[in-house]
C-alpha cells in the first residue's frame, strides 16, 4: 500500500469478483443481516412458486415472470453493491500482502549475548524472541527495539520512501514485520506470534473480516425491520380491502383481479420497502472505513469511525505530536561581558562526547553558525564528564598546558549550573537569569554553560512544533472540535507552545492519571473524546478515549490500546480521520432520506395506474383515473416499471454510498436543509422521471 495507490471504483477485476460474490450472498444465512432484502428474496422465491405454477398450468406467465426476474434483481443489485465495496477492500488488502513475506531472522539466546543460535523463518519465531537486524536485513516480525538505533525503511507498511530513526528506551522502539533496516543494526524482541502481527490485523481489517455492525448500524437496521412488518400489513390489507369493496359494490373489474397475484403484491412491497437503503447499508459501512486506507489510517471497527465523526474534543500528547520531539539547539545567548563565539566555543567543548540529539546539535549549530571545530584545536587532555540525573550536568575537563590554564566546562540545566557555580564561589548574573526566564516562557529549554566559576550563557533548546500545524487545528475549530495539548513541560513552557501552535488549551505537568481525569472529565458531559498519542504512557488514555489514533511510530503498548493507527504518525491525520467520520454519517443520512421519498414517490407515481379501473361503470375510467398524472399506459407497465426502477436505483446510487456525500464544514441546520433539498426533494422527482422513462421504453418493446 502507498499513498498513490487508487483503487478505482468498478475496475475490471473487482466487479468480476463482485458479481460472483453477489451471488453466493444469496444464501439466508448472509440476507438476514438485511432483513429488507431478506423479506425481498421472501418474496422473490414466492413470486418464482407462483409463476411455475403458472406455467405448468399452461396460464399467460410473461407479465409475472418479468416481475419476478426483476425481484431477483433487487436482492442481486444489493449484495452486488456490498460486494463491490468489500472486493475494493480485499484490493487494497493484496497490496499489504506484498510487504508480507516468510524471511530469515537471526534469533539470539539474549540481548547481551550477540551470538547468533541459528537463521530460522520468521513464521517460527515466538513472542520473547531476540532477533538481530542489521542494514539490508527485512524486520521479521512485530517488535520492540531492545538496544541500538537504526533507520528504517517503512514504505511497505507507510508508502513515505524516506526511512525513519527508531531506537531502543523511547516512544520510537517499535518496529513492525515486513520493514526494513537501512543503517546500523539492532536488536528486537519479539512482541506478536505468526498471524497476530500488524500487518496480519491490517490485512483482516482491511478485507472486513472483523467488522461488525456498529450500533447505529444496528438501530438503523431494526427501524427498517419494523417498517417493513408494517408495509408487509399495509400491502397485504389494502389491496384485499380494495376487492372486497369491490365486491360489495357488484363491480370488479378483471384488471383488479389480475394485479392481486403474488408477484404484484410482492412487488408492491418491494417498491414500498425501503430498499434503497437497505440494500446499500452495509456498503455505506465498509467504504467508510475503505476510505481511511488510502490515507494511511487503519481503523479497529466501524464504531470508531463513527464516533469521529461526532468528536468534540481532541486530546494530543505534545511530544512527537505536535512538535517533532528532538530539542535541537538553536541560538546562543552569552552572559555580560562574554562573546556568542566564546560561548558557542565553551558549549561546543562540552558537548563532544554528548552522543543525544541535543548535544550534536550543540556541535552541529557552533560548527554552522561560527565556523567552530573543536575537534581540532583540543585534541589531548580532555576528561569527558557523562550526565547524570543527580547532577543535571555533563561536560568535559581540560588539563592545563603552557599557554592555556584549566578549564572544567559544565553545561546543564539553569538551577544546577547555578547552585554548581555559586557552591565554587562564583557568581550568577542576573542578566544570565532573566535570559534563563526569558526562553522558559518561550516554550524553549535554557541549557546554562559554565567556565570554572564563570557563567558563559545560555543555550536555547528549541522543540519545534511542526509546521502548519496551526492552520490545521483551527480546521478542527471550524468544525467544532477543541484541542487540548498535554505535555510533561512546566506551565510557562507548556503556555508557549500551545499559543505557537494554537490549541484550545494545554495540561502542563500532566500524568498518565491526569489524561484518564481529563478524557473522563469531558465524556461525563457527554461530549465523545479523541486522544493522539505514541508513548507507552498514552496507552491508558487511548483505551478510554471514543476514539484513540495511536501513532505508527509510537510503542506497541500505544497502537495496541488504541482504535485506530495513524501509518504516517501525523497528528493533522485526525482532521481527515474526523472528514470521514462525518462523511459516513452524513451518506447514511442522506441515502435514508432519499429512500424514504424515493418510497412516498414510487406509490404516488403507480397506485393511481394500478387502481384506474377500480369503481368503473358502464365501461368508463373509474375516479382514481384522474390521479394517474404521469398517463402511465397500463397497471402492468406501471407495476414493471416501478420495480424496474426500484433495483435500477440501487446500482445507481453504488458510487455516491463507495465515495461518500461531500463533506463541508457546515452546522447541523445547515446540513439537514441540505440533505432535505437535494436528496429529499431529489427523491421525490426522480421516481417520477424513472418510472416514465420506463414505462415509455416497455410499451415501445411490447414487454407487456
Amino acid at each position: 500500500m502507498t499513498k498513490s495507490t487508487s483503487i478505482s471504483l468498478f475496475d475490471p477485476a473487482i466487479v468480476r469478483t463482485a458479481w460472483v460474490d453477489a451471488f453466493r450472498k444469496m444464501n439466508p444465512r448472509t440476507l438476514f443481516r438485511s432483513p429488507v432484502m431478506l423479506i425481498v428474496a421472501i418474496g422473490a422465491g414466492m413470486a418464482t412458486y407462483s409463476v411455475a405454477r403458472h406455467i405448468l398450468a399452461g396460464q399467460d406467465y410473461i407479465f409475472e415472470l418479468q416481475l419476478t426476474v426483476w425481484l431477483w434483481f433487487t436482492v442481486l443489485f444489493a449484495n452486488f453493491a456490498e460486494a463491490i465495496a468489500e472486493g475494493r477492500g480485499k484490493a487494497q488488502a493484496q497490496s499489504l500482502r506484498s510487504a508480507k513475506a516468510d524471511t530469515l531472522a537471526k534469533r539470539l539466546k539474549s540481548p547481551q549475548d550477540t551470538t547468533v543460535l541459528e537463521n530460522i523463518a520468521s513464521s517460527s519465531l515466538t513472542v520473547g524472541d531476540y532477533v538481530l537486524c542489521s542494514a539490508g536485513d527485512v524486520i521479521p516480525a512485530d517488535g520492540e527495539i531492545v538496544e541500538g538505533i537504526a533507520t528504517v525503511d517503512e514504505s511497505a507498511i507507510t508508502g513515505e520512501s524516506a526511512p525513519v530513526i527508531r531506537e531502543s528506551g523511547g516512544d520510537r522502539s517499535a518496529v513492525t514485520g515486513g520493514t526494513k533496516v537501512v543503517s546500523d543494526h539492532i536488536i528486537i524482541r519479539i512482541t506478536a506470534g505468526p498471524g497476530d502481527s500488524f500487518l496480519d490485523k491490517m490485512i483482516a481489517l482491511v478485507e472486513g473480516a472483523q467488522r461488525q455492525k456498529t450500533p447505529n448500524e444496528i438501530a438503523l437496521t431494526i427501524l427498517l425491520a419494523g417498517l417493513s412488518i408494517i408495509f408487509m400489513l399495509a400491502v397485504v390489507t389494502l389491496p384485499l380491502y380494495m376487492l372486497y369493496h369491490a365486491n360489495q359494490s357488484g363491480n370488479t373489474p378483471e384488471s383488479i383481479h389480475s394485479m392481486l397475484s403474488i408477484p404484484v403484491l410482492v412487488g408492491l412491497l418491494a417498491c414500498l420497502l425501503p430498499t434503497t437503503i437497505g440494500g446499500l447499508l452495509s456498503a455505506i459501512g465498509i467504504s467508510g472505513m475503505d476510505r481511511l486506507v488510502p490515507r494511511n489510517v487503519l481503523a479497529v471497527s466501524g464504531r470508531a469511525v463513527e464516533a469521529a465523526g461526532d468528536v468534540g474534543v481532541l486530546l494530543l500528547d505534545k511530544t512527537g505530536t505536535i512538535t517533532f520531539g528532538n530539542r535541537m539547539a538553536s541560538a546562543f545567548y552569552p552572559s555580560p561581558n562574554i562573546s556568542e563565539t566564546l560561548l558557542a566555543h565553551t558549549a561546543q567543548l562540552s558537548s563532544l562526547a554528548d552522543e543525544t540529539p541535543e548535544g550534536r546539535s550543540i556541535v552541529v549549530l557552533a560548527k554552522e553558525k561560527f565556523n567552530l571545530r573543536a575537534v581540532e584545536t583540543v585534541e589531548k587532555n580532555l576528561t569527558f564528564i557523562p550526565f547524570t540525573a543527580q547532577t543535571r550536568m555533563s561536560g568535559v575537563d581540560i588539563l592545563a598546558t603552557e599557554t592555556e590554564p584549566a578549564h572544567i566546562i559544565r553545561k546543564g540545566a539553569a538551577e544546577a549550573i547555578r547552585r554548581y557555580v555559586e557552591e565554587a564561589g562564583g557568581v550568577f548574573p542576573s542578566e544570565t537569569w532573566d535570559i534563563v526566564q526569558h526562553i522558559s516562557r518561550q516554550g524553549s529549554t535554557p541549557l546554562v554553560v559554565s567556565d570554572n566559576t564563570q557563567v558563559m550563557g545560555v543555550v536555547e533548546l528549541k522543540d519545534i512544533v511542526k509546521g502548519g500545524i496551526r492552520e490545521r487545528f483551527a480546521e478542527l475549530r471550524a468544525m467544532g472540535i477543541r484541542t487540548v495539548m498535554i505535555t510533561g513541560d512546566n506551565p510557562l513552557t507548556a503556555a508557549s507552545i500551545a499559543a505557537e501552535a494554537g490549541v484550545d488549551d494545554f495540561i502542563a505537568e500532566a500524568t498518565p492519571e491526569d489524561k484518564l481525569r481529563r478524557i473522563r472529565e469531558e465524556q461525563g458531559k457527554g461530549i465523545l473524546v479523541a486522544m493522539m498519542g505514541d508513548g507507552t504512557n498514552d496507552a491508558p488514555a487511548l483505551a478510554q478515549a471514543d476514539v484513540g489514533v495511536a501513532m505508527n511510530s509510537g510503542t506497541q503498548a500505544a497502537r495496541e490500546a488504541g482504535n485506530m493507527v495513524d501509518l504516517d504518525s501525523n497528528p493533522t491525520k485526525l482532521i481527515e480521520v474526523v472528514e470521514i467520520g462525518k462523511q459516513l454519517l452524513m451518506t447514511r443520512g442522506a441515502l435514508t432520506t432519499f429512500s424514504i421519498a424515493n418510497d412516498v414517490a414510487k406509490y404516488f407515481a403507480i397506485l393511481p395506474a394500478l387502481f384506474s379501473g377500480l369503481y368503473a361503470i358502464n365501461g368508463q375510467e373509474g375516479p382514481l383515473s384522474s390521479l394517474n398524472i404521469m398517463h402511465l399506459a397500463s397497471p402492468q407497465s406501471a407495476m414493471l416499471s416501478a420495480v424496474i426502477f426500484n433495483a435500477l436505483i440501487i446500482i445507481a446510487l453504488i458510487p455516491i454510498a463507495m465515495k461518500g456525500v461531500a463533506y463541508k464544514p457546515l452546522g447541523a441546520d445547515a446540513i439537514l436543509r441540505r440533505n432535505i433539498l437535494v436528496y429529499g426533494i431529489g427523491g421525490l422527482l426522480i421516481p417520477f422521471i424513472g418510472i416514465k422513462v420506463i414505462d415509455v421504453c416497455i410499451v415501445a418493446l411490447r414487454l407487456v
